[in-house]
């Protein structure tokens, strides 16, 4: 997996108007994890796109009533099949973090990477899942030195009294065995979805 022009190569392309500039491009420095499905509970569809290209119809389902109009997008969105979707440059700010605040510091999509799960707070995520996401991973630290596995968090540890996402069916251990191998630890704990580990 490699980037060019802060985009993934050899991953679907589907750009969202809603982005902006980073206040300071160079500083990349946090990967939010998220959870996403439209209609909740349902997969497949293409009504996250939608979502993130401003065309969710909201007919098509009584759900989508409340959420037609919202601005949102994550840069990047892994499908239940580990089908990579990108919907905003890494270098410009993507719409999904909302209000939040990550060590101190508030506006996290000022600095952070957004990526969304396919699937909810309380169904399993899939094997293809788990590997993309540490394949990906694996790529933007390579590419970002100020990214790292001290820098991964959940939605819930940003905005804690907002958000659950991606909840308790995402296995932290799980993500960080599989990229244990890959890049050395620089402290003795790592941070894992808010909570420290040795």
């Amino acid at each position: 997996m490699k980037l060019t022009n802060h985009c993934l190569d050899d991953c679907k392309q589907r750009p969202s108007p809603n982005h902006d500039e980073r206040p300071d491009p160079d500083d990349i420095s946090l990967v939010v994890i998220h959870c996403i499905s439209l209609p909740p509970g349902e997969f497949g569809t293409p009504h996250i796109d939608r979502l993130f290209s401003n065309t969710l119809c909201p007919s098509d389902h009584p759900y989508f009533q409340d959420i037609h109009q919202i601005r949102v997008s994550a840069h990047l969105l892994i499908r239940r099949t580990g089908e990579v979707v990108q919907y905003v440059p890494f270098d410009k700010r993507a719409w999904h973090a909302g209000l939040s605040s990550y060590r101190g510091r508030e506006r996290c999509n000022d600095f952070s990477i957004g990526i969304e799960l396919e699937g909810t707070e309380t169904s399993p995520y899939t094997d293809e899942q788990y590997e993309q996401l540490a394949a990906t991973l694996k790529c933007l630290f390579a590419h970002y030195p100020k990214l790292s596995k001290q820098t991964l968090t959940g939605h819930s540890d940003i905005a804690p009294n907002r958000k659950t996402d991606p909840g308790p069916s995402f296995n932290w251990d799980r993500l960080f065995d599989l990229l244990r191998n890959e890049h050395k630890i620089t402290s003795t704990n790592v941070e894992r979805g808010g909570r420290w580990f040795d």
